[in-house]
């Protein structure tokens, strides 16, 4: 048996999920005619209180879209330095929507609004022109870390007061609701777009939603069919993220228990310099000199378990929909007997 930690994107459809997904209802998307596309857009955008929502093939493609619709070139986007639309999108924000970055320094992926307002370019035209905030919940390379709501208020705040539109990178938004107790329409109040991810926390195949106002992601439809993602019927993807969305958001604190109790062992090895606090399904550890990131990987792997460097001497681990109680309890005796 392989236990499989890599990311939250390997998982398999479950069997409810794949008889929705056989008996979903298709059509041509991109004459908007997917009756299962259609419901899911809506679906998830009632469910954070926005007008409107675009499904795409992938959260890298919501990110680009949004960051594309905010921007012009020239403009500058402000985010955290280990943000994924830095870090994890081939360099997209140059690429697609020919913009700059101001990289911040946060606390485990985390800004807060006094350095977003001193991130903020002067009107000179010897600058980049600040247009858009973008912030990551939960941070990937944070160790799947939370920002306190009420430290994102403030930051939406220094946005309007200063003209900049407020993004956010929800690929894991559904383990912070979890974690936190919080309710997803508190986030459709306070930004301007939200990508929201299917394919990691939720279990999905394929798929992530932008969400904005009509207008908004009338303009975003026109660039998904520029970047090429226009799909046709593509109902039967949609199906599985209407499926994840009624059955598996609830579960996830099942994967943070488990996460708890794999980092705890983890925690009490000597070879563990340091770990990132455990609030979610990631957990980011560094390891001492005597043992690197590859090194530690390997060793797990042959005993079946599967984990990812990072760097050098960081490893992450992610639980998901398909790490069951019996193989975090297997892990556990692994990391024991390390």
């Amino acid at each position: 048996m392989t236990i499989d930690f890599r990311s939250d994107t390997v998982t398999r459809p479950t069997p409810g999920m794949l008889e929705a997904m056989m008996k979903a209802p298709v059509g041509d998307d991109v004459f908007g005619e997917d009756p299962s596309i259609n419901t899911l857009q809506d679906m998830t955008a009632d469910l954070f209180g926005m007008e409107a929502a675009l499904f795409c093939p992938s959260g890298t493609m919501t990110n680009q879209i949004a960051i594309k619709c905010h921007t012009q070139p020239g403009d500058e986007v402000i985010c955290d330095e280990s943000s994924h639309i830095y870090q994890y999108e081939g360099g997209g924000i140059a690429f697609n929507s020919g913009a700059s970055v101001k990289l911040l320094h946060g606390d485990r992926g985390r800004v807060t609004a006094a350095q977003v307002l001193e991130a903020i370019q002067p009107d000179d035209p010897h600058r980049a022109h600040s247009r858009l905030v973008s912030l990551e919940n939960t941070s990937n390379r944070g160790g799947g870390s939370c920002y306190p709501f009420r430290e994102i208020q403030a930051i939406g705040q220094v946005c309007r007061e200063n003209g900049l539109a407020f993004h956010l990178d929800g690929a894991r938004l559904w383990n912070a609701l979890v974690a936190r107790k919080e309710n997803p329409r508190q986030y459709g109040e306070t930004f301007d777009s939200i990508s929201v991810c299917l394919s990691k926390s939720l279990g999905c195949p394929v798929g992530s939603l932008l969400l904005g106002k009509k207008d908004f992601i009338k303009k975003a439809k026109r660039v998904r069919k520029v970047f090429g993602g226009g799909m046709r019927q593509a109902g039967f993807l949609a199906a599985a993220g209407i499926y994840a969305l009624q059955h598996h958001i609830d579960r996830l604190a099942e994967d943070h228990l488990h996460a708890t109790r794999i980092a705890e062992a983890i925690s009490g090895k000597s070879f563990v310099k340091m770990m990132l606090p455990v609030e979610t399904n990631i957990i980011i550890f560094e390891s001492d000199d005597s043992l690197t990131a590859p090194q530690l990987v390997d060793r797990l792997k042959e005993q079946g378990i599967l984990g990812y460097p990072i760097s050098p001497n960081r490893v992450r681990l992610v639980v998901h929909l398909d790490i069951t109680p019996a193989m975090t309890e297997k892990t556990i005796q692994v990391i024991n007997q390390l």
